[in-house]
């Protein structure tokens, strides 16, 4: 397999494609959110995000905040707390209810020990340094604060990453493509734990391992598409890609009756 990993992880941290391309409107996230609803066990993620705070109370601040699911949900179900969204992108930002900044996880607009609680759900692998912004996190917190984060592991739909390399390579007219572009290789479930120590004392995982069952090729389609922003660091013709790869699932599903999709994501829950 042909290797453009490094290129790959910078334009994941890329500023410029996160708020104008990959996250200028909701649309994309929405589309990687959707293939969830074929998963089992189905999980609650912003109720688990709302349990999590069961004893919190005051500011909550969700850094890189997206479409505004978990904001949304903490609006109705804990209206006691004072929830800010914040996002890089101001497209994103357009439906998601206020108060919102737009700003830089790395730079937080936000004085020291001045908020109860800090979300960052699947999106630390987007900033350019971890570690920095881990800190700057941590910086925000009130001492007793939590922070909770989220990502996916390395081993999370690796089904979809053969797919991709499948029909890559068909493409190409090699026999294995380029790997697909990961978002959440740069701060993995498994690497997730070490650069939080760098700010954290206590963290605790949970895992939530799942399957996706598929017979329509539909949503796998819309997901691998999703990824259109970093078109230009597939090293492959995108389209035809996500075209040919709609082909094998389909031939895979008239064999087999569905296409099967493993996961593992998990939250991690943290105190200073």
């Amino acid at each position: 397999m042909t290797s453009n990993t490094a290129q790959q992880d910078a334009a994941v941290a890329d500023k410029a494609i996160l708020a104008n391309s990959a996250y200028a409107d909701g649309r994309h996230l929405a589309a990687r959110q959707s293939i969830y609803r074929w998963q089992q066990p189905q999980y609650d993620l912003p109720g688990l995000v709302v349990e999590e705070l069961a004893g919190t109370s005051g500011i909550v601040l969700d850094v890189g905040c997206g479409n505004g699911k978990f904001v949304s949900r903490l609006h109705k179900d804990r209206p006691d707390l004072q929830v800010v969204g914040m996002d890089i992108s101001a497209g994103i930002l357009a439906d998601v209810a206020k108060p919102v900044v737009v700003a830089d996880a790395q730079v937080l607009p936000f004085a020291d020990d001045s908020a109860d609680a800090v979300l960052a759900l699947h999106m630390l692998y987007h900033v350019g340094d971890i570690e920095a912004t881990i800190k700057e996190l941590a910086r925000v917190l009130r001492p007793g604060g939590v922070l909770i984060a989220s990502t996916n592991s390395e081993t999370d739909k690796q089904d979809l990453d053969q797919l991709w390399a499948r029909a890559a390579g068909d493409v190409l007219g090699v026999p294995e493509g380029p790997a697909r572009v990961s978002l959440s290789s740069r701060f993995s479930l498994e690497k997730a734990s070490g650069y939080l120590t760098t700010a954290f004392k206590d963290i605790r995982v949970r895992n939530l391992p799942g399957t996706i069952e598929l017979t329509d090729p539909s949503p796998i389609v819309a997901h691998l598409a999703s990824y259109e922003a970093w078109a230009d660091q597939a090293g492959v013709p995108f389209h035809e890609t996500v075209s040919r790869a709609e082909e094998i699932v389909t031939a895979v599903i008239r064999r087999d009756g569905l296409f099967k999709i493993e996961c593992l994501g998990g939250l991690l829950v943290c105190r200073l």
